[in-house]
């Protein structure tokens, strides 16, 4: 990777960007792009949009979202304890013993997730933290003292870790879910512009918000753009790790090359045209199966409208929802690079119907 690239990937998801407050990190992804596209958009929730040929009646999307998932504080005890709410898929199981910010209106506020030592806990009652058992401590005594920091039922609160390459094979940090796709359209944009690639269509790299309580910034903005196609990356779990159940979860490996989805959702021309693209270019690929929906924003694309050829290339990632979540180098290039070169096989007017 060039080094303006990882810086870029670095401090992106360094940026906290928790649901409903992706403002700050879209800056970034705006700035970035900004030398690649022809012009962008914002919607009213914070969707940020870089168009290519804006002009063109035919629309192709590529697409990720940039939320992550964060707590709100949600009461706030007398002697000064904080108690939460999850704003998307927040485990309390890994919060015991991390460090977090609490965004006020006055700056950041340090606090930690405070958990009873062994040495005064009935070890063999333990039972799993959960949203009603963990608590925050920002080093204050009482309700009062915690409101003059600028804390107050409602601020966002998300971890600390920060990004760290291990071994020089994986990336590792919290957020990878999903910024490092906001990360790989950003470099499709880069690789089209500074490779002088004219598409015959127009081309609307959407980095989306509110992904991880519903698909919201994704159903919002499929409806504004009207696209004829839409392709999303997203993560997926790999399954190597201990506690996996293969037969529910599929077989899947990081460094292992994107994961192509089959199920509903998927338009089934399009994933097969994104199959004989990464045969094509030699580029390694595994395979998935969704059921009903695949939980992506895929899925929001997909029904918009009168209906939008729709297709989902994963990254695998271990430890989704952590603040480890760790993802393999050659996967991030292969995903940018699959989507890249799929982009160069689709049409002005490209037909993906079944039969006509």
């Amino acid at each position: 990777m060039r080094q303006e690239s990882f810086d870029f990937l670095q401090k992106y998801l360094n940026n906290p960007s928790p649901t409903g407050f992706e403002k700050e990190g879209q800056k970034i992804w705006l700035d970035y792009i900004r030398p690649y596209i022809d012009e962008y958009f914002v919607d009213t929730y914070g969707t940020v949009v870089g168009v290519i040929n804006p002009d063109a009646k035919y629309k192709v999307v590529i697409e990720a979202h940039a939320d992550e998932i964060s707590y709100f504080v949600n009461f706030i005890t007398e002697s000064g304890f904080l108690y939460l709410r999850r704003n998307g898929g927040s485990d309390p199981l890994v919060a015991p013993s991390k460090r977090v910010n609490i965004h006020t209106a006055k700056g950041i506020v340090k606090a930690v997730f405070g958990w009873p030592a062994i040495h005064v806990r009935k070890v063999e009652q333990d039972k799993a933290p959960t949203i009603e058992t963990v608590f925050l401590d920002c080093g204050a005594s009482s309700k009062e003292e915690v409101e003059q920091m600028g804390i107050h039922v409602g601020s966002v609160v998300t971890f600390e870790d920060e990004f760290m390459v291990m071994n020089d094979k994986f990336y590792v940090g919290r957020a990878l879910d999903n910024r490092v796709g906001g990360f790989m359209i950003a470099e499709v944009a880069r690789m089209l512009k500074e490779n002088s690639k004219t598409l015959p269509f127009g081309l609307y790299i959407v980095n989306a918000v509110q992904e991880e309580i519903g698909l919201r910034g994704a159903e919002m903005v499929a409806h504004r753009i009207n696209p004829d196609v839409a392709i999303i990356t997203d993560v997926t779990h790999d399954t190597q790790s201990p506690m996996y159940e293969k037969k529910t979860s599929g077989d899947i490996f990081c460094g292992k090359g994107p994961v192509i989805t089959y199920g509903p959702a998927v338009q089934n021309n399009l994933r097969d045209l994104i199959i004989e693209t990464a045969q094509k270019a030699e580029i390694p690929f595994q395979r998935a199966a969704a059921t009903r929906a695949t939980g992506t924003d895929t899925d929001a694309f997909a029904y918009s409208g009168a209906g939008v050829a729709a297709a989902l290339i994963s990254l695998p990632l271990k430890y989704m929802h952590t603040t480890v979540e760790t993802v393999h180098k050659d996967d991030v290039d292969s995903v940018t690079k699959l989507i890249y070169e799929t982009l160069l096989r689709i049409e002005d007017g490209h037909d993906f119907r079944y039969f006509s």
